[in-house]
């Protein structure tokens, strides 16, 4: 069944069942936000005398992908949008080369135009203003010229701070033609002036510093004339000298903070979908495509001469903020570099490859060359290149992506060639594959084993799915081999920044820790998003031009993150009984965009009575309908005929039917896809229905809805013939559903609700400290016996972290305290929807 976003689809959510926990007793309870009443307190027991996996340094780490807005006009400190006048109705519809600017005519007259011809600046940076000032003006700001906006309201300028002004001019007044630079309000408000003599009709830089006598968070950038001539102008930029740990051409030191105080072990830059997305040619003259796949080398060296580019995401990218950058900020946060580069096949449904073998092998170059520009030497051609760009030292390049959520007939033999070259060329870099964007299904199965056959040393896992998928997919980890790639989840959120979303993930980080030994590195996605153009959404944080707003998921990233342990300790929890809340619901048959005919619907109860029975032989007076589609009774079966209408569901029955057996007859009459029959059916929005012949008859899947929302719980191949009766039988026990089509089983659906309470222990080899780490994400208090064996003492004070709800119930707020009541047996209430980690040091012995 298709399901399209209103931006460019690039994931898609599936469901892998939760495996069993060794040595711990796991109880059914309710799902997140959900109240358990048990009968006794749980127990954690610590073995502090066992040893447990090493954990990897860089196990949590920050993606960051240019998506929305997040670099220019965001994490890139540039103030001027727009800056060399690149700007093309090709990168989104709405720009223009003047987008962000003003032309102002102050006491002088002339013409403004953004021009390209021979007279540009260089062959990469092609558009540049002319501005033919005819009449003078006086004051000291007269003159014809620009006003730029800047991002969001405007340039944020703070009082008696100094910016760096430059501009790239040249003029054909022989006496030299003065520009008048200023700085103020929206209404003209002057807050900062400052003169630049441009001389000669050759292209040179000019700079100038300016300090606004008051703040503002919605300045502007005039530049005006002064006299009469041509003058040209391109690169026109405003810089605050106060940027992240004091670099040129940095970082917006707010934002630049909230991320260092992450403490990331790695960096994974710069995409995502911009990396593997446009055409495959560079940027050559005069002719070239604006969108074109993230090439590296049109991103170092001088910012005048990188090349502007379209981004995929539906807007322009300066390349201000390019590899010298990433890898500067990367060393900046002592974060290992993961540069992802593209391998000759395009995802995120933009369905390229390169075009000839030729394509390829530059590709392949690029990738060889880019390692060695990030740790070659002087002696090499990419390392003397970094060298002369300002940075001697290597940036001690470990590991590279190959590729990011490909998945087309051509990358496999792509992929194999990037691979066979780089182990060669340089056989100490990890090389890390991916499986797509499917947590499961048989696009995932055939790159796992690819990965595994090729011997990739990591794989990049991606899936952004509803809460309840992380809080019953704890153990997802559990089951992976020992013995193959490791795991880099390199993308994950669970679609919302509300704080049952942020205890969802913290949930599942358990998970990650438990199975340090299989997942090496991790990273919530995407990272940042300006307010004002945001195309993809959860973020970790929100900014917009003068503040940054953080989320309860990175409160719950940015605590594990700098509490994570160099080795996990193991540990078991164990949970009082509940009782298993089993299935209920209606049944329910249902089209999406197709013709079907259903016939002989029978319920019938675990003790074999029947619950209901329809032969369509009368009328459809036990169906309900949502009001979409065309139902009627033709020739003794139930036939919705519309072939495009979409969830036409009609149910029948008790909502609190449970532990029994649905049978039907479907027949394909017309249209795009299968049918769905739907089962557990409470309303609308809560259901499960086996969806056979779904996203146009490519696949068929198993859904769960929760209140609207439908998560993949099991995905085969499956497509539905037309004309064709099938026999579909669903057993509903408790809370599984065995499925059958044609009498075969055709899969198995286990919903067991894990235990509110999750729990992992590590060792932190500096402090000595072992950290006990709980997530309750249930609404209430919640004691827990805490056991230590194998530890010689304990200090009975512990200090302690707690993520708890603020009083808005909008996010999570950190609180310290100090514990002293720990030993090596203790008991600890954990507050409700709460991330706690409490630190147990080791005693005096006294």
């Amino acid at each position: 069944m298709s399901h399209k976003a209103s931006t460019p689809a690039r994931k898609v959510c599936t469901m892998v069942l939760a495996g069993s926990l060794a040595a711990a007793v796991l109880a059914v309870a309710p799902a997140i936000g959900a109240s358990a009443e048990p009968t006794e307190n749980r127990t954690i027991t610590v073995n502090a005398a066992q040893s447990g996996p090493a954990i990897d340094p860089a196990m949590y780490g920050i993606f960051y992908e240019d998506i929305n807005q997040g670099a220019d006009g965001g994490i890139y400190a540039e103030l001027v949008q727009n800056r060399s006048f690149e700007f093309n109705s090709a990168d989104n519809r709405a720009y223009t080369p003047m987008t962000a600017w003003e032309t102002l005519r102050r006491g002088g007259d002339g013409t403004v135009a953004v021009v390209d011809d021979d007279n540009r600046l260089n062959g990469n940076n092609r558009n540049y203003l002319r501005i033919d000032a005819t009449s003078a003006g006086a004051g000291s700001g007269a003159g014809v010229g620009v006003r730029n906006s800047g991002w969001n309201a405007g340039q944020k300028l703070e009082a008696r701070k100094k910016y760096d002004y430059s501009v790239w001019a040249r003029t054909t007044n022989p006496a030299g033609s003065t520009l008048a630079v200023t700085l103020e309000t929206p209404e003209g408000t002057r807050l900062a002036l400052a003169t630049v003599k441009v001389k000669g009709d050759s292209w040179a830089k000019y700079t100038v510093t300016l300090s606004p006598k008051s703040s503002t968070a919605a300045g502007r950038l005039a530049t005006v004339v002064q006299g009469t001539g041509t003058v040209r102008l391109d690169m026109v930029s405003l810089f605050p000298q106060d940027t992240w740990n004091g670099r040129d051409n940095g970082l917006r030191k707010d934002l630049a903070e909230k991320i260092a105080a992450l403490k990331p072990g790695f960096l994974r830059f710069p995409g995502g979908c911009i990396v593997n997305t446009g055409n495959y040619d560079s940027y050559s003259a005069p002719n070239y495509t604006r969108a074109r796949t993230y090439q590296w080398k049109e991103t170092i060296g001088p910012v005048e001469q990188r090349p502007a580019n379209r981004n995929f995401w539906g807007y322009n990218q300066s390349y201000g903020l390019g590899y010298m950058e990433y890898f500067q900020w990367a060393e900046d946060m002592g974060a290992i570099p993961v540069p992802v580069v593209p391998v000759g096949v395009t995802g995120c449904g933009d369905n390229k490859q390169a075009p000839d073998q030729a394509t390829l092998d530059r590709y392949i170059q690029d990738t060889l060359d880019l390692i060695e520009f990030a740790n070659g030497d002087a002696s090499t051609t990419w390392g003397a290149k970094r060298i002369a760009y300002g940075h001697p030292e290597p940036y001690k390049l470990d590991r590279i992506s190959l590729g990011n959520e490909e998945y087309k007939p051509e990358f496999k033999a792509y992929f194999t060639q990037f691979y066979n070259a780089v182990r060669k060329a340089h056989p100490g870099i990890k090389i890390i594959g991916n499986t797509g964007p499917f947590s499961q299904g048989p696009e995932f199965d055939d790159l796992s084993a690819f990965n595994a056959t090729t011997g990739v040393d990591l794989v990049d896992e991606h899936y952004y799915n509803e809460p309840s998928w992380f809080l019953n997919n704890n153990h997802r980890y559990d089951s992976y081999s020992r013995d193959s790639y490791k795991v880099f989840l390199g993308e994950y959120a669970s679609k919302g920044n509300k704080p049952d979303n942020a205890l969802a993930e913290a949930s599942y980080m358990t998970g990650l820790e438990r199975n340090a030994d299989v997942v090496k590195m991790a990273s919530y996605a995407p990272l940042i998003a300006n307010e004002a153009n945001t195309q993809w959404s959860p973020d970790m944080m929100f900014f917009d031009g003068t503040t940054v707003r953080t989320t309860p998921n990175y409160e719950v990233q940015k605590l594990f993150m700098n509490n994570t342990g160099t080795a996990v300790v193991p540990s078991t929890q164990l949970n009082p009984a509940s009782m298993v809340v089993p299935i209920a619901g209606k049944v329910g048959l249902s089209t999406w965009a197709t013709s079907a005919k259903y016939d002989d619907v029978k319920v019938t109860a675990a003790d074999g009575s029947t619950l209901f029975s329809d032969d369509f032989s009368g009328t459809a007076a036990a169906w309900t309908g949502n009001g979409t589609g065309s139902w009627s009774i033709q020739d003794g079966g139930y036939v919705q005929s519309s072939t495009t209408a979409q969830n036409t569901m009609v149910t029948a029955g008790n909502a609190a039917w449970n532990n029994y057996t649905l049978s039907t007859k479907a027949t394909k009459l017309a249209g795009s896809e299968g049918f769905l029959v739907a089962f557990g059916v409470k309303d609308t929005g809560n259901y499960y229905w086996w969806n056979l012949g779904g996203w146009n008859n490519s696949k068929s899947v198993v859904e769960k809805a929760v209140n609207g929302g439908k998560t993949n719980v099991l995905e085969k191949n499956t497509v539905i013939q037309t004309g064709r009766e099938y026999d579909i039988r669903i057993e509903v026990t408790g809370r599984t559903a065995k499925l059958y089509l044609d009498n075969v089983l055709w899969g198995t659906v286990d919903d067991t609700q894990a235990d509110p309470v999750y729990s992992v222990v590590t060792k932190d080899a500096a402090s000595g400290d072992t950290i006990v780490k709980v997530v309750n994400t249930s609404t209430d208090k919640t004691p827990v016996d805490i056991k230590v064996d194998g530890a010689a003492t304990i200090g009975s004070t512990a200090a302690v972290t707690t993520l708890a709800q603020t009083a808005d119930g909008l996010n999570l707020a950190p609180a310290s305290s100090t514990f002293n009541g720990a030993g090596t047996a203790f008991t600890y209430t954990f507050e409700p929807k709460s991330v706690t980690f409490i630190r147990l040091a080791a005693g005096s012995g006294k």
